[in-house]
C-alpha cells in the first residue's frame, strides 16, 4: 500500500468517526429539551417555592385552576393533581400541589421519597403510576446520577401552605388513557392522561 493510499483510508475512517459522533451527539442533544439531570433546576413544570419547597397559598405564583383529582392524606394534608401530560420524549409528567389544611406543620415528608439513595434528601420520588388496563406499575424516572426527575427539597409543609410538585414517569402505551397516581401517606387518585 502506498503512503498516499494509507492516508486516504485513515482520512476516510476519521470522517466516518466524525459523522457517527455528530449523529450521536445530535441524538443526545434533544434540541431545546434540557438534559435529564437539569430537569429539576431548569424546566420544573411548576414555580419553585422557598428552600423548604413550600409556597404560601396566598403568595407567589397563582395556583393552576384545573383540578383533575384531589385526595386526602394524614394530618389534614391534601394532594391535588393539576395535569398529567405526555411529553414528546416518551415521558409522562404529573403536576400538582400538596396542601397542608391542618393547624400544625407537617414533617412526615420522608415517607414521600420512596427508596431514595442515602443522603439524597426529601422528594416525591416515592410516587407511582399504575396502568390497570396494561397491568403495569411505573416508578419516577432517575437521571444518570440516580437523582429523581421530580420535586426535591421538601422537608416540611407549614400549616396553611402548599407545595407545588412534579414527577416524571415513563409514558404508558398510547392506548392507555388513565392511570392511578399514588404517593405514600395519601389515598390513590385515578386521573386521565392528556396529550
Amino acid at each position: 500500500m502506498s503512503m498516499r493510499h494509507t492516508v486516504k483510508v485513515r482520512g476516510g475512517a476519521a470522517a466516518a468517526v466524525v459523522a457517527v459522533l455528530a449523529l450521536a451527539l445530535a441524538g443526545c442533544g434533544g434540541g431545546d429539551k434540557p438534559k435529564a439531570r437539569d430537569v429539576q433546576s431548569t424546566s420544573s413544570p411548576q414555580p419553585q417555592g422557598n428552600a423548604s419547597g413550600a409556597t404560601p397559598t396566598g403568595g407567589g405564583s397563582p395556583a393552576p385552576a384545573q383540578v383533575l383529582a384531589s385526595v386526602n392524606g394524614e394530618s389534614g394534608m391534601t394532594l391535588v393533581i393539576n395535569s398529567v401530560q405526555r411529553d414528546a420524549g416518551g415521558f409522562l409528567t404529573v403536576n400538582g400541589q400538596i396542601k397542608n389544611g391542618g393547624s400544625e406543620a407537617f414533617a412526615g415528608t420522608s415517607a414521600w421519597r420512596g427508596i431514595e439513595l442515602k443522603g439524597s434528601g426529601e422528594s416525591v420520588a416515592g410516587a407511582t403510576l399504575v396502568d390497570k388496563a396494561g397491568k403495569k406499575r411505573y416508578y419516577v424516572l432517575r437521571d444518570t446520577e440516580s437523582r429523581c426527575l421530580c420535586t426535591t427539597g421538601i422537608s416540611s409543609v407549614a400549616a396553611g401552605q402548599s407545595v407545588v410538585f412534579f414527577a416524571q414517569f415513563p409514558a404508558p402505551p398510547a392506548s392507555t388513557t388513565e392511570v392511578e397516581f399514588s404517593l405514600p401517606t395519601f389515598a390513590s387518585a385515578t386521573v386521565k392522561i392528556s396529550g
